[in-house]
């Protein structure tokens, strides 16, 4: 084995630089996800038909269909249907955000129809406004139950970022890419960004976990 990991020490500072620069990345599509992924959540449980509809087409579509996929049609094909010329990090904020809407919405979906539907009725038999009712009810309740299956998406999100690299996005991915072509030295760099992705990968998981405990005791 012609293994040679001082050869990437130079490169060590710019690796380290796309840490910084996956995380800004996950964290907007994490949010922008999950505030989506409400919405359709609510759609789906809508008594209006339409609502409901369009909640199950557009889950059907982003979940039926690879994530690379999604991100190549908004990378390329915007700017040859509209002309505008879209950068990789709106192009990634997109196309992940819109892909973890889809699961969100589900799981949230599931933890709202999981609450005691007592609860519900005894609220509408009080006048409370639907949007309070869902605000300051239901949704706190359900929070509790699917905080984790929602951590598994974020995570599952965070190591599924490496995708990005594929449009020419300098995060961590794309920065070992660089360094495997100008070293020579592919698997070195790898490794490295792989041990990266792990730690961030445990550190989201343990603060997944504290929330998850707080929450438990909340009560």
């Amino acid at each position: 084995m012609n293994l040679d990991f001082s050869q990437i020490v130079p490169y060590i500072p710019f690796i380290l630089k796309g840490i910084w620069v996956t995380l800004k990345f996950v964290f907007f599509a994490i949010l922008f996800g999950f505030v989506l992924g409400t919405i359709f959540a609510l759609f789906k449980i809508s008594h209006i038909k339409t609502l409901k509809w369009i909640g199950d087409i557009y889950t059907s579509i982003f979940r039926g269909t690879p994530l690379i996929v999604q991100l190549m049609l908004i990378y390329f094909a915007i700017p040859q249907l509209t002309g505008y010329d879209i950068q990789p990090f709106p192009s990634a904020i997109l196309a992940f955000g819109l892909n973890s809407a889809a699961y969100v919405s589900e799981i949230i979906r599931a933890g709202i129809q999981a609450v005691d539907k007592g609860q519900t009725e005894a609220a509408q038999a009080l006048g409370v406004p639907y949007y309070l009712m869902m605000k300051d009810l239901i949704l706190p309740q359900a929070m509790k139950n699917i905080l984790p299956a929602l951590m598994n998406e974020f995570v599952s999100l965070t190591k599924e970022s490496a995708l990005v690299s594929t449009i020419g996005y300098l995060d961590l991915m794309r920065r070992a890419q660089v360094v495997g072509a100008q070293t020579y030295h592919n698997f070195e760099p790898l490794l490295f960004v792989a041990a990266i992705y792990w730690v961030l990968v445990f550190i989201l998981t343990m603060l997944g976990k504290q929330v998850e405990r707080k929450m438990k005791y909340s009560d």
